[in-house]
């Protein structure tokens, strides 16, 4: 599965590198997350919020075939919430006992939908480009949480004075180049938060930032917490091995 994960952010790096080469590197502003630092851990209630916006907005054009519904567990959904979330979905399964596909309700055991069935009709649908599947997004891209949270916050419906329009590109102040050909995805209110959090492009962009950066490293708590019982676990027995020693010596020189 790591072998699998690392293949994944190999391919979408390559994908990343004819946009760096698309103009001068762009400085991105640094944001204070949740899951920064040594004890740093995912805003639950931010990462449900993303993946609504992951949902209801990124989910018609980009996939997340490294996640199952049911490791929506992870965010805090209850069993419930996300069997009737893979419901929500039909799948294409088979084949049945006539030799034929059919579709299905989803389970929580399978991954998430793609919005296109191939790539050719990904790309047919999107000019020829192919939308990038978003699970190790956050790991794929340098500064990856600040980076994606400067590209969806930074659209701007003018170019500066002085900078010629591309035909179907679109201004965005921290996209390499400036020029991107996605449209600006999120709008203010176009996400109905349940727990009543205004949905501006801000919040919306952190919460669903939150959620890819939890995709991208579902598992980064334990390793933190395993990493500092570690280090506590060295520094007992560096103690027990320095006093050791002082005995040892303590009783070579009697």
């Amino acid at each position: 599965m790591r072998m699998l994960r690392l293949a994944l952010a190999a391919a979408a790096l390559a994908f990343a590198a004819p946009v760096h080469a698309a103009g001068p590197s762009v400085a991105i502003p640094s944001q204070t997350w949740s899951f920064g630092g040594l004890f740093g851990t995912f805003d639950r209630a931010s990462a449900q919020r993303g993946f609504l916006v992951y949902k209801q907005v990124c989910a018609s054009c980009h996939a997340m075939k490294q996640l199952a519904y049911r490791n929506l567990e992870g965010i805090g959904l209850s069993e419930d919430e996300i069997r009737a979330i893979a419901a929500d979905v039909m799948i294409k399964d088979g084949p049945n006992d006539d030799g034929e596909m059919f579709e299905r309700p989803g389970r929580p055991s399978d991954r998430f939908r793609s919005p296109f069935p191939n790539v050719q009709a990904a790309r047919a649908a999107n000019n020829g480009a192919y939308p990038v599947d978003l699970s190790l997004i956050v790991k794929a891209r340098e500064n990856g949480a600040n980076y994606l949270y400067a590209l969806l916050t930074g659209y701007r419906e003018n170019p500066p004075a002085g900078v010629e329009p591309m035909e179907g590109m679109h201004y965005n102040e921290y996209f390499p180049g400036h020029w991107i050909a996605m449209a600006q995805p999120l709008w203010p209110d176009m996400v109905d938060y349940p727990d009543g959090t205004p949905a501006t492009i801000e919040q919306m962009a952190r919460d669903v930032t939150t959620f890819m950066a939890w995709a991208a490293e579902p598992e980064l708590e334990q390793r933190r917490a395993m990493g500092v019982r570690v280090i506590l676990f060295l520094i007992v027995l560096a103690g027990l091995t320095y006093g050791v020693k002082r005995k040892i010596w303590a009783d070579l020189k009697h």
